[in-house]
């Protein structure tokens, strides 16, 4: 509590540092109302309230910033604010205790008739911490997806698969059921454009494509599919040799004796793509939000682990490599 109560005082200081628009009547009063309920019929502790009104003053804050009355609240301003508390620096549990006094607060206000609906009850519950999975450098993908031969059957369509689930982020599961009608190609002839993926609880989303991996892909489809499956008898776009669809035991089986071959140490698994390329946006300045659409994630709180991996290699760098880095 002495750890979270000086965390309040510097965001108070920061507030007072750097004045927001005046917070708005009606946010004052639902605040207070809480205050004084959390003090009479709650009795919680000091350092408890201090940590409440801290976090709910910087949330009230932001509103009037935003022009957004409280009544107009909803699971996509919380979104945005929790991206808003990510570009503030704040950590994973600074993050998750504001999420929880907001949450606090909007129950309180729909208990008392105060609100007619509460916008946090679609926020994500926040996960225990977790330990940051290893992620491959730049330099890491480049030897994996350079070490399929594409002068072999085999090596051509590894390769794309490969391309394809580093320069999207698809799931493993996505990617070896995704249809040969999910490729939509550009005009004129042009490598593919997107991707249109079903993903879990079926829902759709667009993923953009680059030049290189959309010619991969075109080049693996009519040298290779074409002659597998002539007739377009199988829908996946990627088939094994027997002309059958992918299984993931498959493409696992392959990621890893390819990651092998390239002499990689850092564990690689199919996912491991997917965290690359989210990692990799992330460190080149993405938007969250735009990160969040192409992973198909529903809460921007699964998404924001990026940021933090991010920041822990930048650590890591700085500690390897500046003189006074130890």
């Amino acid at each position: 509590m002495q750890a979270e109560a000086h965390s309040c005082e510097r965001s108070q200081t920061a507030l007072a540092e750097n004045p927001a628009p005046r917070m708005q009547p009606a946010f004052e009063h639902a605040l207070d109302a809480f205050d004084a309920w959390l003090r009479v019929e709650r009795m919680v502790a000091t350092n408890t309230l201090y940590a409440y009104r801290a976090d709910l003053l910087r949330f009230g804050y932001w509103l009037a910033e935003q022009n957004i009355a409280l009544t107009e609240v909803s699971h996509p301003t919380m979104s945005d604010y929790v991206v808003r508390l990510n570009a503030d620096g704040l950590d994973t549990r600074s993050i998750a205790r504001h999420r929880t006094s907001i949450r606090q607060l909007f129950k309180f206000l729909v208990r008392e008739g105060l609100a007619k609906s509460d916008p946090t009850r679609l926020l994500a519950a926040q996960r225990p911490a977790r330990k940051l999975p290893d992620v491959l450098t730049e330099r890491e993908v480049t030897l994996l997806l350079t070490t399929p031969d594409p002068a072999t059957t085999l090596g051509l369509r590894d390769r794309a698969m490969l391309e394809l689930m580093y320069a999207t982020g698809l799931r493993v599961s996505e990617l070896v059921k995704l249809p040969m009608a999910a490729w939509h190609s550009g005009p004129s002839g042009a490598p593919s454009a997107f991707l249109r993926v079903r993903g879990k609880g079926s829902k759709e989303r667009l993923i953009p494509l680059g030049s290189t991996t959309g010619a991969r892909l075109a080049r693996y489809v009519a040298e290779i599919r074409s002659h597998i499956d002539p007739e377009l008898v199988q829908k996946s776009l990627f088939l094994s040799q027997q002309g059958r669809a992918m299984t993931r035991q498959n493409f696992w089986l392959r990621i890893t004796g390819y990651a092998r071959a390239a002499g990689i140490r850092t564990p690689v698994t199919p996912h491991g793509l997917r965290h690359a390329f989210a990692t990799h946006l992330v460190e080149h300045d993405a938007d969250l939000r735009a990160v969040q659409a192409m992973l198909g994630h529903a809460d921007i709180a699964t998404t924001q682990i990026y940021t933090h991996i991010a920041r822990s290699r930048l650590q890591k760098v700085h500690a390897d490599y500046h003189p006074r880095g130890k």
